[in-house]
């Protein structure tokens, strides 16, 4: 099985190398000759340009909460492949995974002999997700959508139960649209008919486009802002908050993680579980209190934190958790970056210099392609920081020097991929 494993993660690896981006005809025709596994379950569609993971995660722990059987379909992975593909909140195991990639590849191969093309490496994660979830009969499929939403091979899904979408920044330009309207348009391309829509109303313009296109759907919409949340409490590890909405109210829910940006996603969270049927109180407030979802201002070692701020959006609000943690501290603050080349890194380095205090930066570089390189990203902290800065391109070597360094009152944060992410996890 060992060797089985190794080789369907490999073989999936190197699908870019041989494939390229099709139409979601191409994806109909692949589920379509694995049965339609998609039709098979109730699914719960997850878009927008930051928190969809999490918010997936929380969907998933609140239905576990209510007894509920569930897959969830996320990306990217931080450390393995199955990550991508959970099975009551538990990556699937490595016999379902080899079993399911033999079904997708034996079609695959079939298509390319038909000459339709092989089919893409999300499209190949995506069918052999559905197939798992149809196989093991899960009551619900949590999916998040991979890039943006109208074209995305995810929007195969016919009639999910709800859609939610979580915020739009600019991100993937070069795809999907070079304003926020033309984003949210593409996000807004899983909305269908007759299908409740849950969104975070923070930007006006894409609050009325999504408003607009749910109208015109028949769609009955839902939103919440932050006027409707409260902080209450802040500690090492969790953070207490208040829902009042006009739909419900929660006097204190709790969320497991230290960035006050999740609180806008346990909110959405919230208001979609809700609506959906046979979940009570007690499963929202459960299902938040233990949810798990890796490397958004996760804790893992004494004064250590992971966040995968990976766009100018995500580090805003990476930033101001930063700073709100940084009241409780005595010590300093001290970061570890890396990022890909395809984002706008620069501003990214920006807004981290420009709203927190650091004392130290060490600067590695992730592998793979995409990595940017680490003398890159020194000129740009040197532009706007004169914290001490340390590059170090291995990533192992770095986080440890960046430990060993750090005072027992110092606070690490490690940002700036979910890539970056990942390596530390791994290790």
């Amino acid at each position: 099985m060992r060797f089985l494993y190794t080789e369907a993660v490999r073989y999936i690896l190197d699908i870019p190398k041989f494939t390229k981006k099709h139409s979601l005809d191409h994806t109909r025709d692949l589920m379509r000759a694995l049965g339609n596994p998609q039709d098979r379950f109730k699914v719960i569609h997850v878009g927008g340009t930051n928190g969809k993971g999490s918010v997936c995660a929380m969907m998933d722990s609140i239905l576990r909460a209510g007894g509920k059987r569930t897959g969830m379909f996320t990306s990217p992975h931080l450390v393995r492949m199955e990550e991508r593909i959970r099975l009551d909140g538990v990556e699937v195991k490595k016999e379902q995974f080899c079993e399911a990639f033999r079904q997708v590849k034996q079609v695959s191969v079939q298509m390319e002999r038909e000459g339709k093309g092989h089919p893409t490496f999300f499209e190949f994660l995506f069918a052999m997700g559905m197939l798992v979830f149809a196989q093991s009969k899960v009551e619900y499929g949590v999916v998040e959508v991979g890039l943006g939403g109208r074209l995305d091979c995810t929007n195969i899904i016919k009639k999910p139960v709800c859609t939610i979408l979580t915020n739009v920044s600019l991100e993937h330009t070069e795809i999907l649209g070079n304003t926020v309207e033309q984003i949210a348009l593409e996000k807004a391309g899983i909305i269908k008919e007759n299908v409740p829509l849950f969104f975070f109303d923070e930007n006006e313009i894409v609050s009325r486009i999504w408003r607009e296109r749910a109208q015109d759907l028949g769609c009955r919409w839902y939103s919440i802002s932050l006027k409707n949340i409260k902080i209450l409490n802040i500690s090492p590890k969790k953070i207490d908050f208040s829902l009042h909405s006009r739909y419900y109210v929660y006097g204190s829910l709790t969320l497991p993680f230290i960035g006050s940006y999740q609180v806008r996603n346990g909110g959405l969270a919230v208001l979609a579980a809700s609506f959906l049927e046979n979940i009570h109180r007690e499963c929202i407030e459960d299902g938040l209190r233990n949810v798990v979802w890796h490397g958004r201002m996760e804790h893992i070692e004494d004064g250590i934190y992971l966040d995968g701020a990976h766009n100018t959006a995500g580090v805003q609000m990476f930033v101001q958790s930063v700073k709100e943690r940084a009241s409780y501290i005595k010590g300093n603050c001290r970061l570890l970056f890396s990022a890909v080349m395809e984002k706008d890194y620069p501003a990214m380095i920006r807004q981290i210099c420009e709203h927190v205090k650091w004392d130290k930066i060490y600067i590695t570089q992730i592998q793979g392609k995409r990595c940017l390189k680490a003398e890159e990203m020194r000129t740009c902290f040197e532009r706007y920081s004169d914290a001490a800065i340390k590059v170090i391109p291995d990533v192992k070597e770095c986080y440890c020097l960046a430990k060993e360094e750090k005072g027992k009152e110092d606070i690490l944060f490690c940002a700036g991929s979910l890539y970056l992410i990942g390596e530390i996890l791994s290790f």
